[in-house]
């Protein structure tokens, strides 16, 4: 991008100084995790570079780590299970949330802010005190130890970005589209799926995304609630580096970075969706 004629010296050196900072500060937030893929790749059962990971020696890599995954009755069951409870939970959380969000948007909403503030607080409270707040609220229900509380939970701690997605979305709905389709004789519930649900349905699906992935990657809540069959993937983790250090941590970590990226990518591409339908619709 060409920069303006008006600049001045300053103002280049401020440019270009503002961008090398930025590439420096990601760079320090994603090596951490770039290290991580090529170490899963070793031959040897270390958590170190071997000096022919290093020399580039062939022999020196290997998906041993890899295969031990699906080799691993421990770890496929910890897949399955992040899979179903994220799934689960996204589902119930991205629903739950919606409704939330359209309340919350109308101006007739009552105590508005006190409401909204308690619907995020669980972004705000320490996870420690909301899973030991569910330990002791399930066990009445004889739900410690069930997938059913384990998805009310992390459904729990996904409500509120399905909340900040809907709402951020609904800040650019023409509510005349609604009270339009509801002069055209349609009852509230159709008007509200045919009209409003297709206009922000790029904010509910990206709500939905970071739900999945805070159900998946949650250990703290699967600590205290979930038993021996609802083991998940970090759970895994956890127990692994605890008991036994294998470099099949870092494989599982390699395949959880590409899923990582990958949700990242549909959501920027999401959110340019919705701006061209903001677009469009303006």
């Amino acid at each position: 991008m060409r920069l303006p004629e008006y600049y001045t010296f300053w103002h280049i050196l401020g440019h270009y100084a503002l961008r090398v900072t930025a590439a420096l500060v990601l760079v320090f937030l994603m090596l951490p995790i770039l290290v991580i893929v090529p170490l899963s790749f070793n031959a040897q059962p270390f958590f170190t570079f071997t000096e022919g990971m290093l020399a580039l020696d062939p022999d020196a890599y290997s998906l041993r780590w890899y295969a031990a995954i699906f080799d691993n009755a421990n770890w496929m069951l910890a897949i399955k299970n992040s899979f179903i409870i994220g799934i689960a939970a996204a589902l119930v959380s991205t629903v739950l949330g919606t409704i939330a969000a359209v309340g919350l948007a109308s101006p007739f909403m009552p105590f508005k802010r006190l409401i909204t503030a308690l619907l995020l607080s669980p972004m705000i409270v320490p996870l420690i005190i909301i899973a030991a707040g569910m330990f002791f609220f399930y066990t009445r229900f004889n739900l410690v130890g069930s997938y059913a509380g384990l998805i009310m939970a992390h459904a729990a701690l996904g409500v509120p970005f399905v909340i900040i997605t809907v709402t951020a979305t609904l800040t650019g709905f023409d509510r005349s589209l609604f009270h339009a389709g509801l002069s055209m004789g349609a009852s509230p519930l159709k008007v509200f799926w045919d009209v409003v649900i297709p206009l922000i349905r790029p904010g509910v699906i990206s709500g939905g995304l970071f739900a999945f992935v805070t159900s998946f990657d949650e250990v703290v809540l699967v600590l205290f609630l979930a038993g021996p069959e609802q083991r998940t993937i970090p759970r895994q983790m956890f127990s692994g580096l605890r008991e036994q250090i294998n470099p099949t941590i870092l494989a599982v970590a390699t395949l959880l970075v590409v899923l990582s990226v990958t949700l990242l990518v549909t959501l920027e591409f999401l959110r340019r969706r919705s701006e061209r339908l903001r677009g469009a619709a303006a």
